[in-house]
């Protein structure tokens, strides 16, 4: 049986300029939920957009194999993605106050999705809105209902975005850094809530992050990103405990370990910056910020395999 989503060699471009994602790979299995980490700025968020063939105006993507289900993504017009887009495959956006319509209230809003996608009533529509607000964790869902979304707070807005992702039972969720505008204490819940829901319901969610404690705590396996590209892939415990591309290890590196930090003692930190990638650049785009790097990074970058399930570009001998 294949996997939910299989994205193979994925290429992203907009307007000649710029590749934001080059040669991506990747796959999200049912009941799995798949972390996509890396820095801003690295092409995680356009990786998910490319799926949802959500692309600015300007953008174009290719790639060897793109499927949902088994379905050719690809092949799929205007058409046939909006008959996927929130009802089999939902997203949750990075910022909801954006992502809500501020002149529309919540109810409107979330019966609109079940409706366009399920042919329902109206009254059944409300009571899966309703029932749904309240297994995210909303008190009196009801008159959340009736609200506009600048009368919630910015953690409701985010479960609320959770809700409506629900609404038509989708098979594979895409949460794209779903608590970077939240407190701790919020994001910690959110967290919770998506595993849990996870859990309960079967889906298989690719989790956009930069935190890799989020990451610990939720993946079952990883891909790695730097410049566009899936530098390294592995399931969770393999990752964390046998890091092999040396972008990996810093970023682990820059994470501090409770009893082991000195206080007097700097944070961990990678030198330099994500360069910008342009049409035609070979070799390893993590060369100008790697210690190890020789010439021959510049031309070639080898794919690896450290074990079965744990692959990664680098030169550097498994």
């Amino acid at each position: 049986m294949s996997a939910l989503l299989e994205v193979e060699k994925l290429e992203v471009g907009f307007g000649g300029n710029t590749s934001a994602v080059r040669g991506a790979s990747l796959t999200v299995e049912r009941g799995e939920t798949h972390c996509l980490v890396g820095e801003s700025g690295c092409g995680k968020s356009v990786t998910a957009l490319a799926v949802m063939n959500l692309l600015a105006r300007g953008g174009h993507r290719t790639a060897q194999r793109l499927s949902f289900q088994g379905e050719d993504l690809l092949k799929l017009d205007d058409r046939g993605m909006a008959r996927l887009r929130g009802n089999a495959m939902a997203m949750i956006f990075q910022e909801p106050m954006t992502s809500l319509n501020p002149a529309y209230t919540i109810g409107s809003q979330m019966t609109e999705v079940m409706r366009r996608h399920k042919k329902v009533s109206q009254r059944i529509a409300i009571d899966r809105a309703a029932d749904l607000l309240g297994r995210v964790g909303i008190t009196a869902p009801g008159l959340r209902l009736g609200q506009f979304p600048h009368q919630l707070s910015g953690g409701l807005r985010q479960r609320v975005m959770i809700a409506m992702a629900l609404m038509c039972e989708p098979q594979l969720l895409i949460a794209d850094e779903p608590t970077t505008a939240l407190d701790v204490t919020v994001q910690a819940q959110i967290l919770r809530l998506l595993a849990q829901l996870q859990r309960d319901l079967g889906l298989g969610l690719l989790l956009i992050t930069h935190d890799l404690g989020i990451v610990a705590r939720v993946a079952h396996r990883v891909s790695v990103m730097y410049a566009g590209e899936v530098v390294e892939s592995a399931a969770t415990a393999q990752l964390f405990a046998d890091p092999r591309h040396p972008y990996t290890q810093g970023l682990l590196r820059c994470v501090p370990v409770p009893g082991k930090q000195r206080q007097d003692e700097p944070l961990g930190s990678i030198p330099g910056t994500v360069p910008r990638i342009g049409p035609g650049f070979e070799g390893c785009g993590f060369r100008d910020r790697c210690s190890f790097a020789d010439a021959t990074c510049a031309r070639s970058v080898p794919h690896q395999v450290a074990a079965p399930g744990h692959d990664y570009l680098c030169r550097l001998a498994p």
